[in-house]
């Protein structure tokens, strides 16, 4: 019988501790056998093959390979949610380890094998103590996070915070510049908004000796990208975080004696407040073909419209890192600074309460410290203990 918050603890941490080795199997399975964004066919089977052992209710298929499942608690009027991420990234993995990547030149850079892993690992706490669980938890394996239009904005489409909607949902993410056992938190605005900007520069190849005779596509390029470096230096309220940065710079044709015909920009542009974001696109646009016009070549300006920024909503984040020092001690609970970073979680803080936070997985120790989105890309595998114990928590406690 338990009878207090530390004798649920205790218990808690006991199962994450029984399970992990379990977990650190799934999560190595999962490693070995990624799949890109809208690909996650045989992850999405294999979740499925799992929730049915636990015996947990689930639907698949939702926003292609995207899957809900549900713990029944002791009352159905509150819900809350949890999610995991299930895509890979194209990013062939260098790491020499028995569960590197069989797939070639795909790899779970970005830890979403140790989101699914611990939300497997969380369902399996859940279920194990249903019996004194007040509310139900609602559990969401999302695919498509890496890619536009982002998993989460369709599952919502399908209906994933609906029947009934959930009062909050929460995710965790891995945070390999923190030592396994700390987790990191920030109340409030935290990730960035993120639109990807396509340019094309039009104008009149030639002989590069001649440019009398050209309209220089280069060097109206290079203007363009000066430009609109001015929006956001002096257009935007500096109080607003923004970032415009390119990072892609191709002629179409050109050689060192020929200017191209046409050059192609690309880039990103990030902020935090949406009337500033619809602002800027404008002004994007604006200055890329007037910039144009100025040399005597023309450009079209393409700019996708990608994540929302994410907020964590400040009394459901407060909640959270009450527990969080509950269940791991206040030394390990660290505040966070804001990310120009972005996450497709950012849908579900748009529509609901919701809170993402850090899981850290690095140790220095070990050397296991490469960054996310690189080949060296590795976790502490003592972390997922921590990931699936202290996200079972806080859906008991939520």
């Amino acid at each position: 019988m338990i009878t207090s918050n530390f004798d649920m603890i205790d218990t808690i941490k006991t199962k994450a501790a029984q399970y992990l080795p379990d977990i650190i199997s799934i999560r190595r399975h999962l490693h070995r056998h990624p799949e890109l964004s809208f690909e996650e066919a045989k992850t999405s089977e294999y979740i499925c093959s799992r929730l049915t052992q636990l015996g947990i209710p689930f639907t698949c298929e939702v926003a292609g390979f995207g899957i809900i499942a549900t713990i029944k608690g002791q009352s159905d009027d509150k819900t809350i949610a949890l999610r995991a991420d299930m895509d890979a990234l194209p990013i062939q993995e260098l790491n020499e380890v028995t569960y590197r990547s069989e797939k070639k030149g795909v790899m779970h850079a970005c830890g979403h094998d140790v989101h699914m892993s611990s939300l497997l690992g969380a369902a399996m706490i859940l279920n194990d103590i249903k019996q004194s669980l007040p509310n139900s938890v609602r559990l969401i394996f999302q695919p498509g996070e890496e890619k536009l239009p982002g998993g989460a904005s369709l599952m919502i489409k399908e209906g994933a915070l609906e029947n009934p909607r959930p009062e909050a949902i929460i995710a965790q993410h891995v945070f390999p510049s923190l030592e396994t056992g700390k987790v990191g938190i920030r109340s409030g605005l935290y990730m960035a908004s993120a639109d990807e900007i396509y340019i094309e520069v039009i104008g009149k190849g030639g002989h590069a000796a001649m440019p009398q005779d050209c309209i220089d596509t280069i060097l109206s390029a290079s203007q363009i990208i000066v430009s609109l470096q001015q929006i956001v230096s002096r257009k935007n309220d500096a109080s607003i975080p923004s970032v415009l940065s390119f990072g892609k710079f191709n002629s179409i044709g050109g050689a060192t004696n020929i200017i191209p015909d046409r050059v192609l920009i690309e880039g990103t542009f990030r902020t935090m407040n949406e009337t500033w974001r619809l602002m800027a696109h404008e002004l994007i646009i604006h200055t890329a073909e007037m910039t144009a016009k100025a040399f005597g070549a023309t450009c079209i300006v393409n700019i996708e419209k990608g994540y929302p920024f994410l907020i964590n909503e400040p009394n459901l984040t407060q909640k959270v890192i009450n527990e969080m020092k509950a269940y791991l001690g206040e030394k390990n609970v660290v505040d966070l600074p804001l990310r120009m970073t972005s996450e497709d979680f950012a849908f579900y803080s748009q529509v609901i309460p919701a809170c993402f936070y850090r899981l850290g997985t690095g140790n220095k120790s070990k050397g296991i410290t490469s960054q996310v989105h690189t080949p060296t890309f590795d976790i502490d595998e003592a972390a997922l203990e921590i990931g699936m114990g202290l996200m079972a928590w806080l859906a008991f406690k939520h």
